[in-house]
């Protein structure tokens, strides 16, 4: 799939496709074939024979046609006339800079610069990097998830790594997040709370990460 970019901040044309996005749409291509019934005949068949809410809707999908959690959700969210950022890249890109933008709205917002900047960095590593906004976190990748931003705090961005694969002891700044115990991607963090957080040992993490996801 061709990868697309925006934004809305300063840091203009950042933005990637969520890897997401190509799976729902493989997802859509083959609905017909898997269940009998295409995507726009399962919305038609909801709003026709189905219960009147989004969430009952979810549930009578379960348990009456026998689909899935993923696509009782997706199936119910179409008919409610959301969802097409799951599967259409320009709708992500659309609704990745309104994330970005929602995140640091209010209390937040004097955090955006820190996270300009992250991405400014993450950025110089390579031009395979791709930033891919979801509601409340920012994943980079390569070929997977190597870094997450999170505005956790009005005043604290968590700098995330992925460094199940690192050798060797960890600085104390280097928070374990307990993600290798769970088997999740981000196994580290760095607290920032200033641009100037933003130092050689984050961006040396950040070189670490990314080549550690370099297959």
């Amino acid at each position: 799939m061709r990868v697309a970019r925006t934004s809305k901040s300063a840091n203009a044309n950042v933005y990637s496709v969520h890897p997401g996005v190509a799976a729902v749409q493989d997802w859509v291509a083959g609905l017909k074939t898997k269940t009998g019934r295409s995507l726009p005949e399962w919305v038609r068949l909801v709003k026709t024979v189905g219960p009147p809410t989004e969430k009952a809707r979810r549930e009578w999908l379960k348990k009456e046609h026998k689909l899935g959690t993923n696509a009782a959700w997706w199936i119910a969210e179409r008919a409610e006339g959301k969802g097409a950022e799951d599967s259409d890249p320009q709708a992500y890109l659309k609704a990745a800079a309104e994330y970005v933008e929602q995140m640091y709205a209010g209390g937040k917002a004097g955090l955006r610069p820190i996270h300009d900047r992250v991405i400014q960095v993450a950025r110089k590593l390579s031009k395979d990097v791709r930033i891919c906004p979801c509601q409340t976190i920012v994943p980079l990748y390569r070929n997977h998830v190597f870094a997450e931003i999170k505005p956790s705090t009005r005043t604290r961005i968590d700098l995330g790594f992925a460094l199940a694969k690192a050798k060797g002891r960890m600085p104390k700044r280097l928070i374990d997040t307990g993600g290798a115990a769970k088997k999740d991607r981000v196994t580290h963090r760095i607290p920032l709370a200033a641009v100037d957080d933003i130092d050689d040992e984050v961006r040396h993490w950040l070189k670490v990460a990314y080549d550690l996801d370099a297959q």
